[in-house]
């Protein structure tokens, strides 16, 4: 059941979104998703460069897919920035949002007179948010602020992968992702002391602090052990510092994922006399590859389904390694309802997925596909009087 606007969290908020590509773009969809009014503000004729930021061939009427679903239920202001007419309209439209986000590259929106400290005096409640590639790290203050390389420089790529294996990257835009989700957790933050005292505030996060604060757990241990180098599995890596079983092995008919647990039960169940012998869960560690390899050796000869009836009802943690079809064929995936169809006045549609929060037991869906490029500038020039 989906709830109309006006029982959305954020129903009756102003949201400026001078964003492009994904990180921006994903901090506002979260604050559209839950009722704000997001006004995305692109230059005339292009606009978002994200309109043409390609993942595959698969288009929505000259834009590409995924810039619909991060830019679903937005509005659309074309202005030049660099025009004075245009400036003074977005001055007066800011004067009257309650928050405004930008990812330009640093110093771009400073000469642009667009900052937080120059906004400020036109509107003190303002709260604005600011994403870039590596906050106030000086060294790389100028260098391209952009996922791959934030990765390459948050030590992230020497997790994945065996240990044989060079740097290797997640497969996901995440530092885009987490710094979009972190600054919307501030911006919200930043609210709530709004509606305490009256004032605005600025917000900001980084590409390679998100990708920092997304390896906490494991940056901690390291920090704290002498600052060893993580050690990852020769065979089956799918944590550098998890011991055996902790993995994904092949079966007769597919992959099955192992957690933590016991060695010693899981070699009763699986039946493997060298594992049942192990007592002590440093020697999962220190025998790790050993061990990994005796059980990918066991599974190989059953099917995933023979070994699930076996270890699920032993409440060993373990599940179905499923690709895509799989998972949308799955009675859980369902049950989540986590597709939309995103749709615009012509009938054009596209499918995504929702808001991945609930309130009150109910999901928040938003059907609209993203804007044509200044698709709402005159609607909104005449609702604020902006000339």
């Amino acid at each position: 059941m989906t709830p109309d606007n006006h029982d959305r969290p954020l129903q009756g908020l102003l949201v400026l979104d001078f964003c492009q590509f994904l990180s921006g773009p994903l901090a506002t969809l979260r604050l559209a998703d839950m009722g704000a009014r997001v006004v995305k503000i692109e230059r005339p004729g292009s606009g978002d460069i994200g309109r043409t930021l390609y993942l595959s061939d698969t288009d929505v009427h000259g834009e590409n897919t995924l810039f619909h679903a991060i830019n679903r239920n937005k509005e659309s202001f074309a202005a030049d920035l660099k025009n004075p007419r245009d400036l003074e309209a977005l001055h007066k439209l800011i004067a009257r949002a309650d928050v405004m986000v930008q990812n330009f590259r640093p110093g771009v929106i400073e000469r642009l007179k667009l900052d937080y400290d120059s906004l400020s005096t036109i509107n003190p409640r303002l709260v604005y948010g600011s994403i870039t590639g590596y906050g106030d790290a000086a060294a790389w203050r100028e260098r391209p602020g952009q996922d791959l390389l934030a990765q390459a420089r948050s030590g992230l790529m020497w997790l994945s992968g065996d240990e044989q294996d060079p740097p290797t990257p997640m497969a996901l835009a995440v530092a885009d992702m987490f710094a979009g989700h972190n600054l919307c957790e501030g911006i919200l933050a930043c609210l709530v002391r709004r509606g305490v005292t009256g004032r605005g505030g600025l917000v900001e996060t980084s590409l390679l602090e998100s990708l920092i604060d997304f390896q906490f757990e494991v940056l901690t241990t390291h920090m704290n052990d002498g600052r060893r180098p993580p050690r990852r599995s020769g065979y089956r890596n799918a944590h550098a510092y998890l011991a055996a079983p902790y993995g994904v092995y092949d079966t007769a008919d597919g992959h099955l994922a192992l957690a933590m647990g016991s060695l010693a039960v899981l070699g009763k169940l699986l039946g493997i006399p060298e594992l049942e012998k192990i007592k002590d869960s440093t020697e999962g560690f220190l025998r790790r590859d050993e061990l990994k390899r005796l059980i990918a050796n066991r599974l190989r000869a059953h099917t995933t389904e023979h070994w699930l009836s076996i270890l699920d009802p032993a409440d060993i943690w373990c599940a179905e390694v499923l690709d895509w079809p799989k998972m949308f064929a799955s009675e859980g995936f369902k049950q989540l309802e986590m597709v939309q169809t995103l749709q615009d006045a012509r009938g054009l549609q596209i499918l995504t997925t929702r808001l991945p929060i609930r309130f009150g037991h109910h999901i928040l869906k938003s059907p609209k596909l993203a804007p044509k490029v200044g698709e709402h500038t005159e609607a909104i020039k005449k609702e604020f009087g902006l000339g």
